[in-house]
């Protein structure tokens, strides 16, 4: 799954979450953050576990969160405690909050749409395209987009199964397979595009889109051609394949006389389709 795939938002704000044992976690930080609209959410939340402790609740309830790593904007992974659906809902009650309601509501919905995408998964997909039409992409985009997150997924998929840990060596065969194929990490992409820390995926455009999905797809044949397993194996399986399609970029570039890497990125458009269609602000990729 991507990462960017691992946000959701809730009246305009961003809640980072993560699939594990069947069920989604969200980040508890996220959570207390939006319901207190207090900068410091942290410490909000510290304020809430010794609240919790001198009514005796916490220790059974610390046992159900867990700690999740997400790929923060300068490529390092930072643990964030998360709490499935259940275990969040009792947190709630413990903040004083007139958005506690619409936040219980929220969480249920996103229950129910779960269980519709388990049944028909196209329903995601298409949730997926229409939010980046209200933002104001073109179909031609969308649809390279939309290719880019399958073959994300089926390379994740890929890994999981060849025994890469998700998280930390996730993000670094990703670097790799990014460094071959643009010259560029992803942060040093980022930075080209001026994105501090939004999604950079969603700020490429068609050709980046191609060729990112190019070093994912042949990266992921080389992994199935070669049976690699463990994290070294596949690491030189993404360098084969970030190599092929870094290779296939520059000749792209020295034929065509284009440049395929661009500073190009989607900022003011989502901002002026944000305005038009009442859509939630893209924030910040925490």
């Amino acid at each position: 799954m991507e990462q960017d795939n691992k946000i959701i938002l809730f009246q305009e704000k961003q809640v980072r979450r993560v699939w594990h044992n069947a069920q989604w976690y969200f980040s508890i930080i996220d959570v207390v953050g939006i319901l207190t609209e207090n900068e410091r959410a942290s410490k909000y939340w510290n304020d809430i576990k010794r609240k919790l402790t001198q009514e005796g609740a916490w220790l059974e309830l610390s046992e159900k969160i867990g700690k999740f790593k997400f790929l923060a904007a300068d490529g390092k992974m930072r643990s964030t405690e998360c709490a499935n659906r259940q275990t969040l809902l009792r947190i709630i009650m413990s903040v004083p909050s007139p958005k506690a309601e619409p936040f219980k509501l929220w969480l249920a919905q996103i229950g129910e749409e779960h269980i519709q995408e388990i049944e028909n998964p196209e329903l995601g997909m298409e949730r997926i395209r229409a939010l980046y039409k209200a933002k104001g992409y073109a179909d031609e985009w969308i649809e390279r987009r939309m290719q880019s997150i399958e073959t994300r997924k089926q390379l994740t998929e890929e890994w999981k199964n060849r025994g890469v840990k998700e998280g930390q060596e996730y993000a670094i065969l990703t670097a790799e397979i990014a460094k071959a194929t643009f010259g560029l990490t992803p942060s040093e992409h980022s930075r080209l595009k001026g994105l501090e820390k939004q999604n950079l995926r969603d700020h490429m455009t068609p050709l980046e889109l191609i060729f990112t999905a190019l070093g994912e797809e042949v990266t992921r044949s080389i992994a199935v051609a070669e049976d690699a397993q463990g994290f070294e194996e596949n690491r030189d399986a993404a360098l084969q394949g970030g190599k092929l399609a870094g290779d296939a970029r520059e000749r792209v570039e020295r034929d065509r006389r284009v440049k395929v890497v661009s500073a190009q990125n989607f900022l003011n458009q989502i901002e002026r389709a944000e305005k038009q269609n009442g859509l939630p602000e893209e924030k910040e990729d925490k």
